[in-house]
């Protein structure tokens, strides 16, 4: 099959490979996805860097955990009524070698989740990782029908699915953007309203949610916990997946007399349980067209070095994909 991988760690034009790679075979409950579209993610970036010191788990990796396709060969006790199905794929690359920047990859069959004819492959190879952090953040302290969420950064891969996701459920989201000039940019589908951090953003919350906010999605948790905890209601929740500051300074009295409950989010170890109902509920929404995801550019297996120097550069103003030939 044709496969992109590396061998060690590095910049993405000094160790990419692009070649041709033996498919592999699915084991017990096993199925192999023919891909059409892999999602790269900043965390797969991570890896290959070497981020926090981080070694190759595998002497040899195919990146990215992320993708859409069809099921085309299947592993002993594999439903055989799924060869042919449509399928987007998560964790292809967690805590395995060969993920999706790749014709096929094998996957548990939990992980090859039904994908409708409704929904492009695009959109599927943009539910994984950002989608499942995003449900987790949402819904992991129960339903949030008729609570007003605040989302910060919700123009981002995660926040804005995270937004969207709490919308379909029947809640209020306020989105956070950094700019006054980014206000303008937040689609009406996505949040409710809109709140700039340049603007005095405690006063402008406030005054939309005069009770306080129930849940805050966090991007930056270090730099907005004092703005968290000045809008947040009593027992109010900060489900928080990233953070500027390794060892965020938080200001633990005003949290503690808030009673606030912080929930850390680290995606790969999710319990199964909860993957799974994400992506039940990832699925139905996108069926109802209540998922969007812009994609900035669309780049070519055989230049997957370019696309990873794009999504590290930060100027993509949306989801960059790999298309699979």
């Amino acid at each position: 099959m044709y496969a992109a991988w590396y061998d060690r760690q590095g910049p993405p034009a000094e160790v990419l490979r692009v070649g041709e790679l033996p498919a592999a075979e699915p084991g017990p409950g096993e199925v192999r996805v023919r891909l059409a579209v892999s999602g790269p993610n900043p965390g797969d970036m991570k890896k290959r860097h070497g981020w926090l010191g981080s070694a190759m788990a595998f002497p040899r990796i195919v990146p990215h955990s992320d993708g859409a396709g069809v099921i085309e060969a299947l592993g002993p006790g594999a439903d055989p009524g799924r060869v042919g199905e449509r399928v987007w794929v998560y964790g292809a690359q967690s805590y395995r070698p060969f993920g999706t920047a790749a014709q096929s990859t094998v996957v548990p069959g939990a992980l090859a989740v039904g994908l409708p004819d409704v929904v492009s492959d695009e959109l599927g190879a943009c539910l994984g990782i950002p989608g499942i952090t995003a449900h987790r953040a949402v819904f992991a302290d129960g339903p949030v029908t008729g609570q007003t969420l605040l989302v910060q950064g919700v123009r981002g891969s995660v926040s804005s699915l995270a937004a969207q996701l709490a919308r379909w459920a029947g809640a209020t989201v306020i989105g956070t953007v950094r700019t006054d000039a980014e206000s303008g940019l937040v689609d009406k589908s996505t949040a409710d309203h809109v709140v700039s951090l340049e603007s005095d953003p405690a006063a402008a919350i406030k005054r939309l949610a005069p009770g306080g906010v129930d849940r805050i999605v966090e991007v930056a948790l270090s730099a907005n916990a004092d703005l968290d905890v000045a809008v947040v209601r009593n027992g109010a929740v900060v489900a928080a997946y990233a953070s500027p500051a390794d060892r965020p300074e938080l200001p633990f009295w005003p949290m503690l007399f808030a009673n606030v409950t912080i929930r850390l989010l680290g995606s790969d170890d999710f319990p199964q349980d909860a993957k799974d109902a994400a992506a039940r509920d990832l699925t139905s929404a996108a069926a109802a067209a209540a998922l969007s995801v812009p994609v900035a550019e669309t780049v070519p297996l055989a230049r997957i070095a370019a696309a990873h120097e794009l999504i590290e550069s930060g100027r993509a103003a949306g989801r960059v994909l790999v298309t699979i030939p």
